[in-house]
């Protein structure tokens, strides 16, 4: 019994103090569990460690109390996992980032920088295929630049226009797109090319990020696997944090090209702008040493051989009629009037045949011509330098033609006198020796108009009197050539003059002609039928062609020899004339446009903007006026010569037609 009773004590005993041994135990357990879960966050050990059941620890077990703060710590040291794994991985991603951006700083050429930007996307984020497009904002689409890991060739050629498929969505809208399985994702806008490109690479889950230079949209970044999953916002994160840096990459390296290129365009400027100082420095010390020649007062043969030693061949200088005024280092010849014409339509130096031509003019007039020999090879340089020359010789031409200026002023007051009448005809044969001029001769009297400044026509007809002993100046307002008549009549001389004149001057000019006549006396009438002939040309609307009274038909005829102008106009239209005059009616006006448009009333009616009554009316009128037969052949050819005359006669019906 004692034995029992000392075995019962000792049990009741155990079991009396095993109430609060066994409360420590369980503490202890619980501490020893906090302390294994924080060796655990030390090891950096797996999420399946902190899991429950709680990781076994020897002794007893926590009662409920100590149970739920285990598990609350668990929990706990679970999210302090999780925030120290995510740490570390952002911290290594910052460290790839870091060291990606090193790796491109350290890169020129753009080509190397896009194949190290997919290459580093793929092994931060261990993806299967990356690759990146570039925008094409001429052809408005992106296309495949650079890839790493692609197999596909047609995959590796794609374009896609902005908003096709996900790269151009991303490109469009400069927003970053993801897909776990691109073929089966409604969200893009798929076509047959980009999904059989996509198709033939294999590809299912894509990342694609906007390469970005501030606002502007340069390409796009992507990362792509064969086989579906999704991408995390950590993924995306990275990817465009690596787009961010891949772009100002690439403008540096577009940047870095560009100036490159601008270097050896500079470079090349330079060398250019080199030359051409030298060529403008070799230009401008000829064009001193030739403009001096012409101050100095030298001849044209030496201006000549000056020009042949700079340009270093023979020279030719010839006058506006092709005349050799100077030749240096070279053989006698004519130049090209082809080519001359086209230098002065050109206003620059010409090659024909291996002859360099440059016109040489004062404005749009000719004076003359250059030809330069023996540089068939003639360069830019001293292609200009040979056109310099050209005003050169102009610049002397022009002083040499002031010279005869000079001269032909004797001779204009000479040709002046000789027209008035009003000096002693005695003395004109004596002053008219004296410049080589011999009245006693026969000698036709021109009388020149044009449209051209009188100084330029002056100047070609000067050049035409010295060349055939004549005389050429102003008078009344008028050019007036006299020059030894060369047929019974002046009418050729007169149309071999306005085509003459007309070629040098660029322009119509009209010549009427008088003669020829010899002695003084005769010139002031012959003067004044050259006037009256020059008048009824242009009246008869042939600007640009040379006549005497005599080639003009009956008209001719009247006006030569004109007793009574105004009265024939008087006998013959004289009613209708009364009638306009008193009424301010348009009779005249109307019968003339009636003979003009071949006496259509319609026709008529059309030129004065009337109704063809209103022409009829009128035609009904005049014939009341001048009587019924005035449509006759006979009365109509007196109306329309009387018409003509009308036309050209001076206001007051007497004398010769205005000029």
């Amino acid at each position: 019994m004692s034995t029992a009773g000392s075995t019962g004590s000792t049990g009741s005993t155990a079991s009396a103090g095993a109430g609060p041994g066994t409360g420590t135990g369980q503490t202890r357990s619980a501490l020893l569990h906090l302390r294994h879960l924080l060796d655990l966050l030390d090891q950096g050990a797996p999420a399946e460690q902190f899991a429950p059941p709680a990781a076994p620890v020897p002794g007893p077990h926590p009662d409920e109390p100590d149970a739920a703060v285990v598990a609350e710590a668990t929990r706990v040291a679970l999210r302090i996992r999780r925030t120290l794994s995510q740490h570390r991985r952002r911290e290594a991603e910052l460290a790839a980032l870091f060291d990606t951006a090193g790796d491109l700083a350290r890169l020129r050429d753009l080509d190397a920088v896009l194949k190290a930007i997919v290459r580093r996307a793929k092994l931060l984020l261990g993806t299967d295929v990356t690759y990146l497009s570039l925008n094409d904002d001429e052809a408005g689409d992106t296309y495949m630049r650079v890839t790493d890991g692609s197999v596909s060739a047609a995959f590796q050629q794609v374009r896609l226009g902005m908003g096709e498929g996900l790269g151009g969505l991303v490109a469009e809208t400069a927003r970053p797109y993801s897909t776990g399985d691109y073929r089966d994702d409604q969200r893009f806008r798929h076509t047959t090319t980009i999904d059989g490109a996509v198709t033939e690479e294999g590809l299912r889950a894509i990342l694609g990020v906007p390469l970005r230079l501030g606002t502007r949209v340069i390409g796009v970044l992507y990362a792509a696997d064969r086989t579906a999953r999704a991408f995390t916002p950590d993924e995306v994160a990275l990817l465009s944090s690596l787009a961010d840096h891949a772009a100002i990459a690439i403008d540096s390296a577009r940047l870095l090209d560009e100036t490159r290129s601008a270097l050896v365009d500079l470079n090349e400027a330079s060398r250019t702008i080199e030359v051409h100082s030298d060529a403008m420095r070799r230009a401008e010390d000829a064009h001193d040493r030739l403009t001096d020649l012409v101050l100095r007062g030298a001849g044209i043969t030496e201006v000549a051989t000056a020009i042949g030693t700079v340009l270093q061949g023979g020279t030719l200088i010839h006058d506006a009629d092709g005349t050799e005024l100077a030749r240096a280092g070279t053989d006698s010849g004519r130049p090209s009037a082809r080519a001359v014409a086209a230098s002065r339509a050109d206003g620059r130096a010409v090659s024909a045949d291996g002859t360099w031509v440059c016109a040489v003019l004062a404005g749009p007039e000719l004076l003359g011509s250059i030809a330069l020999t023996g540089r068939p090879d003639l360069g830019d340089a001293d292609r200009r330098l040979f056109e310099r020359a050209g005003v050169v010789t102009a610049l002397l031409l022009l002083q040499r033609r002031s010279v005869a200026e000079a001269e032909d002023r004797v001779r204009g007051e000479l040709l002046g006198d000789l027209l008035t009448g009003a000096a002693d005809p005695a003395s004109l044969p004596a002053r008219a020796r004296r410049v080589g001029v011999d009245l006693d001769q026969p000698h036709s009297v021109f009388v020149l108009h044009s449209a051209a400044a009188p100084r330029r026509l002056l100047a070609a007809a000067a050049r035409i009197a010295h060349a055939r002993k004549g005389l050429a100046g102003l008078h009344h307002d008028g050019v007036v050539l006299v020059l030894p008549a060369e047929h019974p009549g002046p009418g050729p001389g007169a149309a071999r003059l306005a085509g003459e004149l007309g070629q040098a001057l660029a322009g119509p000019v009209t010549v009427g002609a008088a003669g020829p006549v010899s002695g003084p006396e005769p010139f002031p009438d012959a003067h004044a039928e050259a006037l009256r002939c020059g008048t009824a040309l242009r009246a008869l609307g042939r600007e640009g062609s040379g006549a005497a009274l005599g080639d003009l038909g009956f008209l001719g005829v009247l006006l030569g020899d004109r007793t009574d102008l105004g009265g024939y106009v008087r006998r013959t239209l004289g009613p209708v004339l009364d009638y306009d005059a008193k009424r301010g009616t348009e009779l005249v006006h109307t019968l003339r446009t009636y003979f003009d448009e071949g006496t259509s009333p319609s026709r008529a009616a059309e030129a004065l903007h009337v109704h063809v009554n209103t022409v009829v009316q009128r035609l009904e009128r005049i014939g009341r006026l001048l009587g019924r037969d005035w449509p006759r052949p006979e009365r109509s050819l007196e109306l329309q010569l009387a018409l003509r005359v009308l036309r050209v006669q001076r206001p007051d019906d007497s004398g010769p037609p205005a000029p």
